[in-house]
């Protein structure tokens, strides 16, 4: 049912424009999305960056990849990516290593607590994307990622 954001907000003026309640609506169910995402990681002391850091380091395998294409691959990005993995490295999640050839290059890899935590939540963050999207059929949720897609590569 569309225009329900009106009432959740309780502005009783329509929108600027068409475009605007989109944008407020994205801008809200991402808000959501985001708190209910970093609860259930709180209990594991991980933020959403540093999961998305765990799961591209799981992705990259034993090579691991240098800091700064870590940076490039995240979904929201982190202006401070040293910091976040000086951090995960003092908790053991990852180890980084300068480049023989090049030393500026540092490569980070994830340790084996990194593996465990990462791999212990692929259930519960699989079992949240359900509850929040799961009621969406297929063809709804291919269409939602279709526009999602289209509004980022079509912006200014």
């Amino acid at each position: 049912m569309a225009g329900q954001l009106r009432a959740q907000i309780r502005q009783p003026a329509p929108f600027r424009s068409l475009e605007a309640e989109a944008y407020l609506n994205v801008v809200r169910t991402s808000t959501q999305f985001l708190a209910e995402f970093a609860e259930l990681l709180r209990p594991h002391e991980i933020t959403p960056p540093k999961y998305n850091v765990l799961r591209i380091l799981r992705g990259a395998g034993d090579a691991g990849l240098p800091s700064g294409e870590i940076g490039d691959r995240m979904v929201s990005r982190d202006p401070d990516m040293t910091r976040l993995l000086d951090r995960m490295e003092a908790r053991g999640l990852v180890s980084r290593q300068r480049g023989p050839a090049d030393r500026r290059v540092v490569t980070a890899r994830l340790t084996d607590a990194g593996r465990r935590l990462v791999d212990a939540l692929d259930a519960p963050v699989q079992e949240m994307h359900a509850r929040q999207l799961g009621h969406l059929t297929e063809d709804e949720l291919r269409t939602l990622i279709a526009l999602l897609e289209r509004a980022r590569r079509e912006a200014p």
